[in-house]
């Protein structure tokens, strides 16, 4: 995914309102050899890709004057407590050949047609909706799938249990902890819940 940047001399408070106003928004590029580049971009332009769940999980190319470009992944945005306005946005260099650790959606498949939905009345209960995870750049999933056909009230669905694609591993504290993702809980909450609960005061 590619959007549009360009450099900013002028930084300070004062100076983002004066970029807001006139319809662009701050930013920062940092990490990798160089140093930190303030830039700005179309707010309109970044507040329809921030809307986009792949523009938060995948290798992008920001585009500068001259022909320039550079390799960065959304780091943070930062938003207007409530109007739809984007206040700022931090972004991070990419190098192909260094491992990024950064968070992925999760998206869950087939819970309507599990036994736990269609036999047991089940409320399946997405504890996480998105997952930390480390690979080299190329292999960064925009998303991670969970197929949940074969679920059973009570299941649960833990970090350790996914099959990752090529390349991806769990983030280092997320394979030690281990934390459930999906619960199939049934009506009255049971076994499952406690489970869980038990689980979370664990991890405490």
């Amino acid at each position: 995914m590619k959007f549009n940047a360009t450099p900013r001399s002028v930084q300070g408070s004062s100076a983002s309102r004066r970029l807001r106003r006139a319809g662009r928004v701050p930013a920062i590029v940092y990490g990798g050899k160089a140093q930190p580049l303030n830039v700005e971009l179309d707010h309109n332009e970044i507040y329809h890709a921030l809307r986009k769940e792949e523009f938060h999980a995948s290798i992008l190319t920001m585009e500068l004057e001259g022909g320039k470009s550079e390799t960065v992944l959304l780091r943070a945005a930062q938003w207007h407590p409530y109007k739809q306005q984007v206040l700022h946005v931090d972004f991070q260099r990419v190098d192909s050949k260094q491992t990024l650790t950064t968070k992925v959606p999760l998206h869950f498949l087939n819970a309507e047609v599990s036994p736990a939905v269609k036999l047991g009345g089940a409320l399946i209960s997405h504890v996480q909706t998105e997952l930390e995870i480390t690979c080299l750049p190329a292999d960064l999933p925009q998303n991670i799938e969970i197929d949940l056909a074969g679920i059973e009230v009570g299941g649960m669905v833990h970090a350790a249990d996914l099959k990752l694609p090529k390349g991806v591993e769990l983030a280092a504290h997320v394979a030690e902890t281990n934390p459930v993702l999906v619960i199939a809980q049934g009506k009255k909450g049971g076994a499952a819940a406690e489970a869980a609960d038990g689980e979370e005061a664990a991890a405490e």
